[in-house]
């Protein structure tokens, strides 16, 4: 026999649902993970990390993978720090490490440059006052799936926690997330990359 309070603590019933993993780092989700979101987005791939470095590096073809995304309509955002702000210098010293928090942005941003002329490509600078909460919680939107990453004292991302969130219904924890990084993005400012370089 069943005892259903066995049951019930064994089963997920409420918000936690849409908890799909948790990593204690970041590092440790798979990079299937991340390859199997990015390809299965059909209308909505936001990336809101402070600096989204990693993810040219880890995705073989991104670039080409976003454009083809764009040309066949899902929006796709950046939301990135600003290189030059006192957010970001704060973080560097925070941090102490040889890749600075603004070389990894200035790397995201020499990729976007390179999607300059796709439509449906969209990239933003957090506002000033909006550094400190977005240098500490990056959100990576996939439809509707997210993976959520809150920066940890002095880790760098690859050593944050990281969870896989599937939106289950109205005002979940993926929504709670998804209304986070639109906030930030509402009050962000239009980055205009240089055209990239032959």
């Amino acid at each position: 026999m069943i005892r259903p309070n066995l049951l019930q603590s064994n089963l997920k019933t409420g918000h936690d649902r849409e908890v799909l993993a948790v990593y204690p780092y970041r590092s440790a989700c798979p990079r299937s993970v991340w390859t199997q979101l990015i390809a299965e987005a059909r209308s909505e791939v936001f990336l809101a990390g402070f600096t989204n470095y990693f993810v040219w590096l880890e995705q073989p073809a991104l670039l080409q993978t976003l454009r083809r995304k764009a040309e066949n309509g899902c929006r796709i955002r950046f939301l990135l720090g600003d290189p030059d702000s006192d957010t970001t210098r704060r973080r560097e010293q925070i941090e102490d490490v040889a890749l600075t928090v603004s070389t990894r942005i200035r790397v995201s941003l020499e990729n976007l440059a390179k999607l300059s002329d796709t439509a449906g490509v969209e990239a933003r600078f957090s506002a000033p006052e909006d550094g400190p909460n977005h240098v500490s919680l990056s959100v990576f939107r996939f439809d509707e799936h997210a993976l959520v990453t809150p920066h940890l004292a002095r880790t760098v991302g690859h050593d944050s926690p990281l969870m896989h969130l599937r939106r289950s219904g109205e005002n979940g924890m993926f929504d709670r997330f998804a209304e986070h990084i639109e906030e930030l993005w509402s009050r962000g400012s239009d980055i205009r990359p240089a055209p990239a370089r032959a």
